[in-house]
């Protein structure tokens, strides 16, 4: 059997982290901290494992410029899945990126795994930093020989950790921004609390443009995109009839164009705001690499949205954005990074954080169309 997938199985026999981890912690031996001192001198290649969401990877930005801010003379390679990869592509604190294409199944998901251990072990990484949160993040560092392994002690992989920084109840409690900045401040390292700011490939900006004259867009038009959205699931999903009624008061009054986004998941979404619309938007929803979304959304002068992964990606491009929120936690996942408004209502089962309402979705349901044009039009005045 191949080293590596031995490796692998052999972890398995020999039972979970997690396991042993609580074996330990019952026997009184000390835990593995985040306080460690790690001599910065020794430090020249470093891999980070980012998140897989789109809107946690943006998230995450503030934290790996902080990385770059300790590290300035150090080589930073970002491993991520491939839909969140344009995110770092651009980013300057990034000089690789390396796809985990790991698949569903069992066959397909050992052998991806044994080749970026391969690659892991290739590039000789001094340091590991984790931003995801998994178990499998620790796996790969430590099969892969990485001499340092940074993260937070959860999904029971605090072994694999030479530095496991404790998540308790308070880190839970601060903007997802902070969360990520804090594995660095748990060493000691600086770790400023700015907002994330995305980078777009030049060749991306390219075929936005063109992508936008061929749909008749003229360069100057008024551009409002929409997110009817949320891969998370239905409780952070305004109704589409809601966006189709913004959308149309827009094209009315302000003669704006409306663009449509999101993933070949969200188009039967898309395809009844479209439908609902008098002005027929342009409908880009899964027609576009997250890479060129980013530069289409980069057009816009208004983005409104759900609490989704494009509502972190407007805010950290900058361009003002109405976020709606029901099922979840503006404090703890609202925009960072431009000039925002937040609609949500105060009822007594949000933030309830549940992928699908139990109950009657008032969070959501309750929001009316009015509601979000007046925080449209309130943010526009800002502006001008």
């Amino acid at each position: 059997m191949d080293p590596i997938a031995r490796g692998i199985y052999e972890r398995k026999l020999a039972g979970s982290a997690k396991t042993q981890f609580e074996i330990r912690r019952a026997q009184g031996k000390p835990e593995m901290t985040g306080h460690n001192h790690i001599d910065k001198s020794m430090i020249n290649r470093i891999l980070i494992r980012a998140t897989n969401w789109v809107g946690d990877g943006v998230m995450g930005l503030p934290a790996l410029g902080a990385v770059r801010e300790n590290f300035p003379s150090s080589d930073i390679t970002v491993l991520a899945k491939p839909w969140v990869l344009p995110i770092f592509e651009a980013h300057p604190a990034v000089d690789h990126v390396i796809p985990f294409q790991k698949g569903e199944g069992v066959l397909t998901g050992l052998g991806e795994m044994i080749r970026v251990i391969r690659l892991i072990r290739k590039e000789k990484f001094d340091l590991a930093i984790l931003f995801q949160n998994a178990f499998e993040a620790a796996l790969l560092a430590w099969l892969g020989g990485v001499r340092f392994r940074l993260g937070y002690n959860t999904d029971g992989r605090g072994l694999l950790l030479t530095h496991s920084v404790t998540r308790d109840e308070n880190i839970l409690k601060v903007h997802q921004v902070q969360y990520y900045l804090a594995i660095l401040r748990a060493m000691g390292w600086k770790a400023k609390g700015t907002d994330p700011s995305l980078h777009v490939m030049r060749e991306n900006r390219e075929k936005a443009m063109n992508l936008l004259s061929s749909e008749g867009i003229r360069g100057g038009e008024y551009l409002i995109g929409l997110g009817p959205g949320a891969i998370f699931g239905n409780s952070k999903r305004w109704l589409p009839h809601g966006f189709a009624r913004i959308g149309q008061w827009a094209a009315e009054r302000w003669g704006a164009r409306i663009l449509l986004f999101g993933s070949s998941k969200e188009r039967e979404i898309c395809e009844e705001v479209t439908r609902e619309m008098g002005h027929a938007p342009v409908n880009f929803c899964g027609r576009t690499s997250l890479g060129e979304a980013m530069d289409l959304i980069n057009c816009c002068q208004l983005f409104v949205t759900n609490d989704s992964g494009l509502m972190h990606v407007s805010a950290a491009l900058g361009v003002p954005t109405v976020a709606i929120f029901g099922s979840t936690n503006a404090d703890a996942t609202g925009p960072r990074g431009s000039p925002s408004r937040i609609v949500r209502h105060d009822v007594e089962c949000a933030p309830c954080l549940k992928s699908e309402c139990p109950t009657d979705h008032r969070c959501m349901l309750s929001i009316e169309p009015e509601e979000v044009w007046k925080a449209m039009v309130a943010l526009k005045k800002e502006l001008e």
